[in-house]
């Protein structure tokens, strides 16, 4: 994140301390009329936006009986939260650690109501790098301080032996220190080339295209380290989902459905985000997306033993739409172990089994599962229930 985004971000948190003047706002007010406001969606051109684009490529949206605008795209999460706030966007997907920044730290009422996916983002480094010691003294980059890819990197640095700092980029670095950057995805690559960072651990496709383009190799994926794990959710406005609770079943039903596509038609997945689909979701092209969606080379990262568990039998990307309540206890746990930069201190309030039942509404994404089938279409426990697997 730029210095600017990070002001933009804490000018945020104090806007929305007053919350109820924010939905005093005339133009939100006047979007909230109505159970038939359009769906209008805000994005990243990463693949943790796959199941937003697919209902709305796919009509899905208007097979629930909704109107829908032309997605928008964002280059930041900033700016993609700035948007969510003032009412320009309604559905939108966010870093699962970012959604506890909305509701906790800058007190915005919002709610996640689905996964997006589950794992699908790696460690990505120079081609000399072999191991996470050799990172010692150098700089990598993450997305957001309020990331699953800030967690899992400093849990991989710190069961290496080396500490996470967080320094100017061209700081000094003492050899059991990694300095952590935040960077925007889309100038990862171009870092790493250009060899001002050592490796990135981001969303994908930036790390196939690394791969693709000959430029950085993958060191871990982040499937392998917690297994299974949430990366983007489906954040509705609270508003939304007390006042209009059929607009937001709908929203909800569409994306669960666009997920179960999607696993099933993963090629065509990566045409309709490719750069020569007629919607112009993404910037990438066809072969990339094709190797983050259909992953057909995985058991070569399993043979090389970039996989440490094999028994895991994991996709690089996957998707599934409910929101373990296990998983955000231990995101929050999680957190609370991790470096961020920014004031942070509403996390040390925050009890995990209270975040669970308050960060999430999961009425509307167990209604659509059920439609759909019931959770084994998706692979999961009848129960809905999981214990967290966490091996870095």
């Amino acid at each position: 994140m730029s210095r600017r985004d990070f002001l933009k971000m804490s000018a945020l948190a104090t806007a929305s301390a007053a919350a109820p003047l924010l939905m005093a706002n005339d133009a939100r007010a006047q979007a909230f009329k109505g159970d038939d406001q359009p769906v209008r969606i805000g994005y990243l051109p990463i693949t943790d936006a796959t199941p937003l684009l697919v209902a709305h490529g796919r009509k899905l949206f208007e097979a629930e009986g909704l109107r829908t605008e032309p997605p928008r795209l964002f280059r930041s999460w900033a700016q993609i939260v700035e948007a969510f706030v003032a009412g320009q966007v309604n559905a939108i997907h966010l870093l699962s650690p970012a959604t506890l920044w909305v509701r906790y730290g800058a007190r915005f009422p919002a709610k996640v109501v689905a996964w997006n996916h589950v794992n699908g983002s790696a460690l990505t480094v120079d081609k000399s790098i072999d191991k996470l010691a050799d990172l010692g003294g150098r700089t990598v980059a993450v997305p957001f301080w309020y990331s699953i890819h800030n967690i899992l990197l400093q849990q991989l640095l710190r069961a290496n032996g080396l500490q996470p700092v967080t320094r100017a980029r061209d700081a000094s670095v003492r050899p059991n220190e990694v300095n952590l950057v935040v960077l925007a995805p889309a100038e990862m690559v171009s870092a790493l080339a250009s060899k001002s960072i050592a490796g990135y651990i981001v969303a994908e496709p930036f790390n196939a295209a690394a791969e693709t383009a000959g430029i950085g190799k993958i060191l871990r994926f982040s499937g392998d380290v917690w297994k299974n794990h949430a990366c983007c959710v489906t954040f509705l406005s609270e508003r939304d989902t007390v006042e209009r609770p059929e607009w937001s079943q709908r929203v909800t039903s569409a994306i669960v459905k666009a997920q179960l596509w999607t696993r099933n038609n993963q090629t065509d997945t990566a045409k309709l985000l490719s750069n020569t689909d007629e919607h112009r979701y993404t910037p990438h092209p066809l072969q990339v997306l094709t190797k983050v969606l259909a992953a057909t080379d995985y058991s070569a990262y399993e043979r090389s033993g970039i996989i440490h568990h094999r028994d895991w039998q994991q996709r690089r990307i996957d998707f599934q739409p409910y929101p373990f309540p296990s998983y955000t206890e231990e995101l929050v746990k999680a957190l609370l172990q991790t470096r961020i930069e920014g004031d942070n201190r509403f996390l040390s309030g925050l009890d995990p089994r209270f975040v669970a039942g308050d960060l999430v509404d999961d009425r509307f994404v167990r209604r659509a599962i059920q439609e759909v089938g019931g959770p084994g279409v998706f692979g999961l426990p009848a129960s809905l229930l999981r214990s967290e697997v966490i091996a870095a």
